[in-house]
């Protein structure tokens, strides 16, 4: 486990919407005792000193490990070049051009060097605003690429492929002055989003956006973020990367218990008969209106708003 200081700790590991700590939701470190349970909560204390080797990325798995998380979780990695056509899709799209940030080459890519160009109507700005979204994004490699999932070896800054990486990249091509650079370095990550189930996925996912930006600071300046740099984006990254039911779009283990129920064949499937009553639906922040709210509310305005 990458290791970072208590006080930025403390902030990756809470949920937002409970104002408590994010919980493990895998039964995959039960054999290290009751405080591994899915349902409890993930603490400093549980994954640092002896244990502070537990949580690490999928490449650093054993084959046993990452085939039995695959067969009981479904949890499959996508490799890092098949991360970056896809992203390139979502670019190209947006700039109405391909190639915009590097050309694919089968399983690798070679990175433009030229100084992004953007469309007539359409500038860098707008760019570092567009909102992305990951969804069960794991240890979050469409939107950070600070090593290939598959092999592990780390991406120099030049050739990362992450949506967010590339909105970095755009910041730093534009912005020279360290006080400008940091507004829209800030604006840059509050517009990306993700969310995942497994607790140790989303600790690795948000401590890879923390270092993007400690790497990005130094890469651009030659020099460490503050603290109060640190602090200000380790909040903005407890917020939209977070944990979810991607189902249920709630925190996970947060109903309450029912009897289980017989499902008739002319129950309306559509139906909540799952076992389970109340739930605590998983809020986000809107930065720009300065305001949380749920994120299943936010997908409802935005079906209807299709509709009209």
């Amino acid at each position: 486990m990458i290791e970072v200081p208590e006080y930025l700790f403390n902030t990756l590991l809470l949920d937002r919407t409970t104002r408590k700590n994010i919980c493990w939701a895998t039964d995959y470190y039960i054999s290290h005792g009751d405080a591994y349970l899915p349902q409890e909560p993930i603490t400093r204390d549980l994954i640092i000193g002896l244990n502070a080797n537990l949580v690490k990325p999928r490449v650093l798995r054993s084959n046993d490990e990452k085939n039995r998380r695959t067969k009981e979780k479904a949890e499959v990695f996508t490799p890092s070049w098949v991360c970056n056509q896809q992203n390139n899709l979502i670019d190209e799209e947006w700039f109405e051009r391909k190639n915009v940030f590097n050309i694919s080459e089968g399983y690798t890519w070679k990175a433009v060097e030229e100084k992004i160009v953007f469309p007539e109507n359409k500038n860098w700005k707008q760019y570092i605003d567009a909102r992305r979204l990951e969804i069960s994004c794991g240890e979050a490699p469409y939107l950070v690429s600070r090593y290939d999932t598959v092999t592990g070896i780390l991406i120099s800054i030049g050739e990362r492929i992450g949506l967010l990486d590339r909105k970095l990249r755009v910041v730093n091509e534009n912005v020279n002055d360290e006080g400008e650079w940091f507004i829209w370095v800030k604006r840059a990550y509050e517009s990306i989003y993700g969310y995942e189930y497994q607790g140790d996925n989303l600790i690795i996912a948000r401590t890879n956006l923390l270092y993007t930006f400690i790497e990005n600071m130094e890469y651009k300046f030659s020099k460490k973020p503050s603290e109060e740099q640190l602090n200000i984006i380790a909040k903005i990254i407890s917020w939209n990367i977070w944990q979810m039911d991607g189902i249920t779009m709630s925190v996970p283990f947060t109903r309450t218990q029912k009897a289980a129920v017989q499902i008739n064949f002319f129950d309306d499937l559509n139906e909540d008969i799952s076992p389970g009553g109340e739930q605590i639906p998983c809020k986000i922040f809107d930065w720009r209106s300065n305001n949380s709210l749920e994120f299943a509310s936010m997908l409802k305005e935005g079906k209807n708003n299709g509709k009209k």
